[in-house]
């Protein structure tokens, strides 16, 4: 069985006016453009009297070796999302308003072609591999997939206007 390891996990939130579509098709199409392959796992949308609320997941996975791959998760929640309108620079502009809170966790996945499982003999040669050749390498891929979901959560916020959180 493949194994995961949770290197970063982070949430943002904004309560406020912004526009859902930009908002999606800019954290779509950051994770595309980055060389992710992207599953939508997950769609759920509610309308309420407080206006909509949407649930989305998906699941970004890029392979860097054959014995190694990353995945982002990206969690929405969106409470109360309602169309509006804004004036900016002495246009009205329709967008959105509500709270949306969007959890980036990356995983390393190791071995996730499950060649090593076949026998108890090749679990314990994946052992050996794991704690005494690759190690360096695994710290170097966490590192990296790390580095990745900062960056990518650092766009986010800089797409919405936020800092800190």
């Amino acid at each position: 069985m493949a194994e995961k390891k949770e290197v970063y996990k982070q949430s943002i939130k904004q309560k406020g006016n912004w526009n859902y579509t930009d908002l999606y098709n800019f954290c779509f199409n950051w994770l595309k453009d980055e060389g992710y392959k992207l599953k939508e796992k997950e769609y759920i949308e509610k309308i309420s009297s407080f206006g909509k609320e949407i649930l989305l997941k998906w699941e970004a996975s890029k392979k860097i070796t054959d014995y190694f791959k990353h995945t982002i998760s990206v969690e929405w929640h969106i409470l109360g999302m309602k169309d509006t309108e804004i004036e900016q620079d002495g246009k009205k502009i329709s967008t959105n308003k509500g709270e949306v809170k969007i959890t980036i966790k990356a995983d390393l996945v190791r071995d996730y072609e499950e060649r090593w499982e076949d026998r108890p003999f090749y679990k314990f040669l994946r052992g050996i591999y794991e704690k005494y050749i690759i190690r360096a390498t695994r710290e170097e891929y966490e590192d990296d997939l790390e580095d990745k979901a900062k960056e990518y959560i650092k766009e986010i916020k800089a797409f919405l206007n936020l800092s800190g959180r």
